[in-house]
């Protein structure tokens, strides 16, 4: 089956970004310097360079200030569109979700706050199966910087049959990259009105989805990526970025 290439991203820049800010009261996670750079700008170079044209981010937490910070980022040929989520204050689906409206097709998802080798990237765009969603997991679990807080995958072959951060049956963890269906957003819909709060997060949909067994796993293999939640996270990843001198480049 012929599958058009995905040119689509959404990347969820919402939250607040507590656990890793100080009393700086101008913190803009997105925007910390990792080696002299902001972090976002990573993810902007390897969307950029796996040909994403259009980025959604999905905003919440000091947008007006988030909106005008990334404009100055986004690289000439990408079209930016910003999503406001008035709602940020709740988990990452209802992020994710505000952008339904807004997107045509299969698109890339990933957060503001993960670095990826650009391999990462190619290979999930290079893998997925516009039938399923589709997870770049890590099977390298003895490299991964906090387990304990990593979101937790079950598989059986490709497929995902549980996610969640406190699993105690995995073989895998998420890197926080994916590429969804549209699909996704009926899911996530589900699980905010299962849980009566209108509330939820992105693996609970994931978990739904996996359930009528349409979640598919792709290894990254020897692929470095890392998610920046914390101050000894960050200080971990600028380690790691340093022995990346290709990941510097602008």
């Amino acid at each position: 089956m012929f599958m058009a290439p995905v040119s689509e991203a959404v990347v969820l820049t919402a939250g607040e970004g507590s656990r890793l800010r100080s009393s700086d009261k101008t913190f803009l996670k997105p925007l910390v310097p990792v080696l002299g750079r902001p972090l976002i700008s990573y993810t902007l170079d390897a969307l950029t360079r796996a040909g994403i044209k259009t980025v959604h981010f999905v905003v919440g937490y000091e947008s007006e200030r988030m909106i005008a910070q990334l404009k100055r980022l986004v690289p000439s040929g990408v079209s930016a569109f910003f999503i406001e989520n008035c709602d940020w204050r709740k988990q990452n689906g209802i992020s994710l979700f505000a952008a339904a409206d807004h997107v045509e097709g299969p698109f890339l998802l990933t957060m503001s706050d993960h670095l990826f080798d650009d391999v990462i990237v190619d290979h999930l765009l290079d893998s997925f199966d516009s039938d399923f969603l589709n997870i770049a997991v890590d099977r390298k679990l003895g490299s991964i910087f906090d387990l304990e807080d990593a979101m937790k995958v079950q598989t059986r072959g490709n497929r995902v049959i549980g996610i969640g951060k406190d699993l105690r049956d995995y073989d895998a963890v998420d890197t926080g990259l994916l590429v969804c269906p549209l699909e996704i957003f009926g899911y996530l819909k589900r699980a905010k009105s299962d849980g009566r709060r209108n509330d939820c997060s992105l693996a609970d949909g994931v978990r739904l989805m996996a359930a009528d067994n349409k979640v598919r796993a792709i290894d990254i293999g020897q692929g470095w990526w890392q998610d920046i939640d914390t101050p000894k996270m960050f200080q971990h990843a600028e380690k790691e970025m340093a022995k990346r001198p290709s990941r510097l480049v602008k």
